[in-house]
């Protein structure tokens, strides 16, 4: 008797694909991006490997498609933009490390980034998810001329802390509370979005004037 998976839908089951999303989901948290094969997919979700290839058309295919069903950083920044702009940079670092700390939200960003390390295709599709979803958004909020550049720039500074904190875990940062964090880091993401804060003048400006000021 041939016990190999049979081609097509799987008899009994209305929903294949979420069934191998499901499977693809737990492996890649449990094993990362590079371990984990189309082939053994396909044994553990009881369906031919060719299937996934239709749903998804590769295993980066299907990966970006499980990525959608954890925390999607794209959607926290858009709940973030509804909010003023002038506390964006504290709510930005609270919400970061809510997330990342989370094991079952934390542990599947953790493999895309090790993903995309390992993978020019992959780092290329999530550049452009970035691009597009965060930098490009985040500058139709801010306005303003350069508001792409800083918006790049801001979001450049959060994978900063993403790198040193949960990937390298460098100290101080990698043991510092969100509130520790936000003091640290917080002045220097509102000086990328805002500019610097100007001083306010003092009585002892206007005596000395412009030229002593």
């Amino acid at each position: 008797m041939n016990s190999s998976p049979r081609r097509g839908r799987r008899p009994g089951s209305p929903d294949v694909r979420a069934t191998i999303l499901a499977v693809a989901r737990d492996r890649f948290r449990r094993e990362g991006y590079e371990a984990v094969t189309m082939r053994s997919l396909a044994a553990d979700a009881g369906v031919d490997a060719a299937l996934i290839s239709y749903y998804f058309g590769s295993k980066r295919g299907l990966f970006a498609a499980v990525l959608e069903l954890t925390l999607n950083p794209a959607d926290v920044l858009a709940s973030l933009l509804e909010g003023e702009l002038e506390s964006l940079p504290q709510r930005a670092i609270r919400a970061l490390v809510a997330g990342w700390d989370r094991p079952e939200t934390g542990l599947p960003l953790l493999t895309a980034v090790r993903a995309a390390a390992a993978d020019p295709a992959l780092a290329t599709l999530l550049r452009g998810g970035l691009q597009r979803e965060m930098v490009d958004r985040l500058a139709d909020r801010l306005g303003g001329a350069d508001a792409r550049h800083r918006a790049g720039a801001f979001v450049g500074q959060l994978g900063g802390l993403v790198f040193t904190r949960y990937l390298l875990a460098v100290e101080p940062l990698a043991s510092m509370t969100a509130d520790e964090i936000v003091r640290t880091l917080g002045p220097a993401l509102r000086t990328t979005l805002f500019g610097p804060v100007r001083r306010a003048a003092t009585g002892d400006d206007h005596a000395r004037g412009p030229a002593s000021a």
